[in-house]
């Protein structure tokens, strides 16, 4: 107990995110990078092909996984300390992993042509998808592997990992670009995942080799082994059609911008859409490293789930409001910087959407309860159906009424109803309740954002003076909060 006690307090929670967040940010540089070797020496045609891969066997990897990933992660950390069900939970998951991972490459393989023909128009990409087979069985179990040292809480281990992967995959596959042209592309790509797949494997057999865990991967039966599985893969199930769910509203917005107004609408919501997702993406993706597997390792304690969630949205309040604020400020230099001039006019929708993503962080926290409890109907009903009609709705209402700026106040609408729904939702199925503590930091947080964003729509040079100033505010509160807790001051 005095285990579990400590990972959870402050200061571990901002080492991990300090670990996890150095790491994506790198990882992002890695990325950039390795479009910047394409751009240079392959040209626009070189980065079309590749994206044209990378886009077409996405759906693929994903579909093939079976959404098993957060369900591995959510059934490892409940079990880790329990030294009679977690060598059994590791060799089903393994087993699974490699038969997905089997299934993923047959199907590339399987349909080549149809996939060939579908996203290029002729047959002549047919061997460089039964290539692309490979990439997706290494890229399954790579993530597989990667899902099991997040269940285990291997903070240090999945990054040096992570790290370690990335670096290497930029590395070996730059060479092929400069050698080969575009027959260096889809080898570069296998690579990327072989490397990546090494170093999660070799990573997670030195966790398990050691001495200090006293994990040994017991083989089980037939009967055992598909109870466990079956239970995993409809977890995983109601997950995939969670994430298929969303990306099936995001189309449909995008087919009704293009029906109700034009294309030149689609391609500036899409803008705005990409700049804040990766902004405000790379901390929900380094909060769900972290945070997920600590929320399901308490889930059956209702006051030791108050305590994680509580504490997750403190910090993740207190990191996110200075970041927002900031996106607000410079968002037509970012604007200028990622995309065109031509884009500028995106500034206020940017600026919507960046209130409406601090409000989004309220809801983070809430929405992984239901997989950590493993709560199928709870999620299915809030997070993929519910979540997504508002989602929906809020879009088009507000687009028609208001044209490119309200899919942006939608945006923020459909926060602020989604988090009094998921707290609702959570106090009465769980009993969960804001703490005194968290409660202040998000009334705070939320009067600097709301602040802020008002002062951006200010008169001239009035507008960068104000919201400079509440930044440089909600900075010093944050920072002084943060070192508070790092200290584990009270």
């Amino acid at each position: 107990m005095t285990g579990v006690k400590e990972e959870n307090s402050y200061s571990s929670i901002l080492r991990r995110l300090s670990a996890f967040g150095g790491v994506q940010i790198f990882n992002i540089l890695i990325g950039l990078l390795r479009g910047k070797f394409v751009a240079l020496l392959l040209g626009p045609s070189g980065m079309g092909i590749s994206a044209l891969y990378t886009s077409s066997i996405a759906p693929l990897q994903q579909l093939c996984s079976l959404g098993l990933n957060l369900a591995v992660v959510k059934e490892v950390a409940a079990n880790k300390d329990n030294p009679t069900a977690l060598p059994r939970i590791l060799s089903t998951t393994i087993k699974l992993f490699a038969a997905t991972s089997l299934l993923g490459a047959l199907v590339c393989a399987a349909g080549a042509p149809l996939w060939s023909h579908l996203t290029f128009g002729d047959f002549s990409h047919t061997s460089s998808y039964l290539w692309l087979s490979l990439f997706i069985a290494l890229s399954i179990a790579g993530a597989g592997f990667l899902a099991l040292l997040q269940g285990l809480g291997e903070v240090r281990t999945l990054s040096r990992a992570s790290l370690a992967g990335g670096l290497s995959g930029l590395l070996f596959g730059v060479p092929l670009y400069y050698y080969f042209g575009y027959g260096g592309i889809v080898p570069a790509l296998i690579i990327f995942s072989l490397s990546t797949f090494l170093f999660y494997f070799i990573s997670y057999r030195r966790r398990i080799g050691a001495d200090r865990s006293g994990i040994t991967p017991l083989p089980i039966g037939w009967h055992e082994w598909w109870q466990m599985a079956r239970r995993l893969i409809s977890l995983g199930f109601i997950l995939l059609i969670g994430a298929l769910s969303g990306q099936l509203v995001g189309f449909l917005i995008n087919l009704f911008i293009r029906s109700a107004g034009s294309i030149d609408d689609v391609g500036l919501f899409q803008g705005a859409n990409s700049i804040t997702n990766q902004y405000m993406g790379m901390l929900f993706s380094v909060l769900a490293l972290d945070y997920f597997p600590r929320l399901s390792a308490c889930c059956s304690d209702r006051a030791g789930l108050r305590e994680v969630v509580n504490r997750q949205m403190e910090i993740v309040m207190l990191i996110a409001t200075p970041l927002v604020l900031l996106l607000i400020l410079t968002a037509p230099l970012i604007i200028r910087l990622l995309l065109t001039d031509h884009f500028l006019v995106i500034s206020p929708l940017m600026r919507w959407m960046g209130i409406g993503s601090l409000i989004q962080v309220l809801t983070f926290p809430l929405g992984y309860i239901y997989v950590a409890k493993g709560d199928r109907k709870a999620y299915l009903w809030i997070e993929c159906v519910w979540g997504n009609l508002l989602w929906l709705a809020c879009s088009v209402v507000f687009y028609h009424l208001l044209g490119l700026i309200g899919l942006g106040i939608g945006f923020a609408v459909r926060g602020v109803i989604d988090i009094v729904v998921n707290y609702i939702v959570c106090r009465r199925r769980y009993g969960f309740t804001l703490s005194r503590a968290a409660a202040k930091v998000v009334g705070v947080s939320s009067v600097l954002g709301i602040v802020g964003f008002a002062g951006s729509f200010a008169p001239g040079a009035w507008a960068y003076w104000l919201m400079g100033g509440i930044a440089d505010l909600s900075g010093a509160i944050s920072a002084v909060a943060l070192l508070k807790r790092l200290a584990d001051i009270p």
